[in-house]
């Protein structure tokens, strides 16, 4: 008889690791406690896989000797706790697809921010290298459906906290820590360092044949490293001039001591070479070249990399140029901390767009930035109190807008030749936009709408 082994959850990961169970010969059962989408369905029909959903049927999961849960799904709920009163072994979608990958490499890149970026572009340079590349995990496709897919030699993997709860030989031959700040804490009973210890997870099974990247200025990151012991290789990365660490921005370049398996290459990167934006995308470049070099990419496919790299829309995308002044979109900006690094990383004086649902943020951490280099806040939101009260006495011009249109059409009037209009929100986007890539794109189409319309008028 075979193996039963339960997914919990009809998600992207959850349709993978059925996918690649039913292909290993297990007995698979899939239940998802709400709807499961029609093509979904459909894929767990034609492979004849049982599955139900709008609910659970205990005794249909607890029969199992192994169950891959959803990383949406956390360990308070009544159902993972009778599974592990049962002793039943519970795991995450990538430690389970991890089992199958035999001679591939992996890249698995966490961190509280950065990490999509980071993983894109370290896919990229892969695979504009010529290597036979996957990417996936919390982002795109599940790991266990590419691996269902095989073919592959390399592996890009953004992992979460929440999926790196669920392992226990996860074992990446690379291993990315970006940084580390307060997120998802309702997870983690409100605990910071639990938060962290999750994150740590993604080293615990490294030995020496294993690379860990990690960037320095996060000070979480760095405390915790100093209580342990870490067996990896490690590459310390910071956006600052300190020759004592492995990668860092000096006079304009990302300056590289690279060593790794008695590989010892100094490099250095002309800034000019990266299309990225800001000094928190510096750390993400260093950290995707760190990796590639780990791989053994050829410094030359790396550079040809880099400069034609562009990164997923809503994170620093430049938009337009309109009279020469430089359109952003950084919609993907839910707080604070994205914020400071936009207005960091962005050159000349700044129309800045914010506004949403504020999620008591905390202004003091951008009020120098903001003085120093904002010139006009439009806020757009429906409720825009938190902003104005904050920034009310530090900047000179605030205006308060409800739609995407009418803060192109303000950020027009203010604006003049060589400033940036940056739409980097430090809020959610649920009171005027559905989410927001919906906000980033009618920015976009807005700015698109304008010109044209001053193309219109020259002709």
């Amino acid at each position: 008889m075979n193996e039963r082994i339960v997914i919990l959850g009809g998600g992207e990961s959850g349709i993978g690791a059925a996918m690649l169970a039913q292909q290993k010969g297990y007995d698979v059962f899939l239940s998802d406690g709400g709807g499961i989408a029609p093509d979904r369905r459909r894929s767990l029909k034609s492979q004849d896989i049982q599955f139900e959903e709008n609910g659970h049927s205990e005794e249909l999961i607890t029969n199992a000797s192994l169950v891959v849960k959803s990383p949406g799904i956390p360990d308070s709920v009544p159902l993972i706790q009778t599974l592990l009163h049962k002793e039943i072994l519970v795991i995450s979608e990538v430690e389970f697809a991890y089992r199958f990958i035999d001679k591939a490499k992996v890249v698995a890149i966490t961190g509280t921010n950065g990490k999509t970026t980071t993983s894109l572009l370290t896919y990229h340079l892969l695979k504009t290298a010529g290597y036979k590349v996957a990417l996936g995990g919390n982002i795109g496709k599940s790991l266990a459906g590419l691996v269902a897919e095989g073919g592959y030699h390399y592996y890009v993997v953004e992992v979460s906290s929440f999926q790196l709860d669920g392992i226990t030989n996860f074992r990446p031959d690379v291993a990315v820590l970006l940084n580390i700040t307060p997120d998802h804490l309702d997870r983690y009973e409100y605990n910071f360092n639990r938060y962290v210890t999750s994150k740590f997870r993604i080293i615990e099974n490294l030995t020496n044949e294993q690379a860990f990247i990690y960037c320095a200025d996060s000070e979480p990151v760095t405390e915790e490293i100093n209580k342990r012991k870490v067996e990896a290789s490690m590459f310390a990365m910071t956006a600052s001039n300190n020759n004592k660490l492995n990668a860092y921005l000096k006079d304009e370049h990302l300056i590289f001591n690279y060593q790794f398996k008695e590989d010892f290459k100094k490099y250095q990167i002309p800034l000019s070479e990266i299309s990225l934006i800001g000094k928190h995308n510096m750390v993400n470049s260093m950290a995707a070249v760190l990796s590639a070099l780990c791989m053994e990419v050829p410094i030359e496919k790396v550079l040809k990399g880099l400069k034609n790299f562009k990164n997923a829309p809503h994170r620093l995308e430049f938009v337009k140029e309109i009279n020469g002044v430089a359109y952003i979109n950084d919609s993907k900006a839910t707080n604070v901390d994205s914020v400071y690094y936009a207005l960091d990383g962005v050159k000349g004086n700044i129309i800045w767009i914010a506004g949403g649902i504020d999620k008591g943020n905390d202004y003091g951490q951008i009020e120098k930035l903001v003085k120093k280099k904002v010139k006009a806040l439009i806020c757009m939101g429906k409720d825009n109190h938190a902003l104005t009260e904050y920034f009310d006495s530090k900047l000179d011009k605030i205006i308060e807008v409800d739609s995407a249109k009418k803060a192109i059409q303000q950020a027009y009037q203010l604006a003049e030749e060589g400033d940036v209009v940056l739409l980097s929100p430090a809020c959610a986007s649920f009171d005027l936009f559905s989410n927001y890539e919906d906000r980033g794109d009618k920015f976009k189409r807005e700015v698109t709408k304008l010109s044209k319309k001053l193309k219109a008028k020259e002709v």
